[in-house]
């Protein structure tokens, strides 16, 4: 197992446990921990498929980081905001 491997495992690791702490409400789904694990986890699967490269886990990955990187960018302005 290469560090590609390593890194797609540790990203998959990191989605399904938001998800569980999140399904369990201990995690707030539109707060920025959960944004950025969401963020890393994906972040993490797409440089796995640099290595072999799949087109539909590319597209599922690539959609929930940006979601996910939508999501703290709306964080951070609003905590702007406040200030």
């Amino acid at each position: 197992m290469g560090p590609y491997d390593i890194a797609g495992l540790v990203g998959v690791a990191l989605i399904l446990a938001a998800y569980a702490v999140t399904t369990m409400g201990r995690l707030d789904p539109k707060g920025a921990p959960s944004l950025a694990i969401n963020f890393l986890g994906a972040s993490l699967i797409l440089l796995s498929l640099t290595q072999k490269f799949n087109l539909s886990a590319a597209i599922v990955e690539g959609v929930w980081a940006f979601i996910a990187l939508v999501g703290l960018v709306r964080v951070g302005l609003a905590r702007l905001r406040r200030r």
